[in-house]
């Protein structure tokens, strides 16, 4: 089973294209720029270092969020344009599970951690153990401190959020934290291929029609219309 899968969720963009569990292509820039800008052009390299061509992939697998609301609309209209123009299906993937899942064999307690901005981070928690990632508690969006305040155990910390806030942290845990080394921080698209040949062989894919990122936090939009909105005491 050949996967296209990319990842926009971050300041970091990834596209690779893995082949059942050989990853036969994968390029991951940080440059900064909007991932508009690359994304395609990254698409296309990838496809042509591999030797394929879009009719030769069995599907698409992308970062659905929680992440940069302009990043996740990127990716995901992206692979909905190639899914729709090639018919192939589509999964998504939770961006703070492929950062715990790419954390390495171990059943110590995962923590992915992505910045949010405005001072919040978006994370999770985890366990992988013998392969099998288990979530602990639900995605959220909090301040870097209550995020981490009520560990009482090891565990290591992935992701820009975790890298940002690094000092912070270190001060609220002590020894109980561990963090991942710098370059483990960026989402690679081949672990989000990875996580999405489970659900690909069930064929338990996503419906284009309903597939829309998963933000967590409203957007700025979102949050000045509500405030703008009459308040009525009865």
């Amino acid at each position: 089973m050949k996967i296209l899968a990319v990842d926009t969720a971050s300041k970091s963009c990834s596209v690779a294209i893995v082949h059942n569990d050989f990853l036969m292509a994968e390029i991951t820039v940080a440059s900064g720029h909007t991932h508009s800008k690359h994304l395609m052009d990254m698409i296309d390299t990838v496809i042509r270092l591999s030797g394929l061509s879009v009719s030769d992939l069995d599907g698409f697998a992308v970062t659905k969020g929680p992440g940069s609301f302009t990043g996740l609309r990127i990716g995901i209209s992206s692979i909905k344009g190639l899914a729709a123009g090639s018919g192939k299906p589509v999964v998504s993937v939770s961006s703070l599970e492929t950062l715990a899942m790419q954390s390495g064999q171990s059943c110590r307690l995962i923590c992915p951690i992505l910045d949010a901005r405005k001072g919040e981070v978006y994370f999770s928690r985890y366990r992988l153990c013998d392969g099998i990632l288990k979530r602990e508690i639900e995605e959220q969006v909090r301040p870097p401190i209550q995020a981490v305040w009520d560990l009482d155990e090891p565990c290591l910390l992935i992701g820009d959020g975790a890298f940002f806030y690094k000092e912070l942290i270190s001060k609220q845990i002590g020894e109980l934290a561990n963090f991942a080394p710098p370059f483990d921080n960026m989402i690679r698209a081949s672990t989000v291929a990875h996580i999405s040949m489970v659900r690909f062989k069930s064929e338990n894919t996503d419906d284009l029609g309903e597939l829309v990122p998963s933000y967590i936090r409203k957007s700025d939009a979102e949050l000045s219309f509500r405030k703008k909105q009459p308040s009525f005491n009865l």
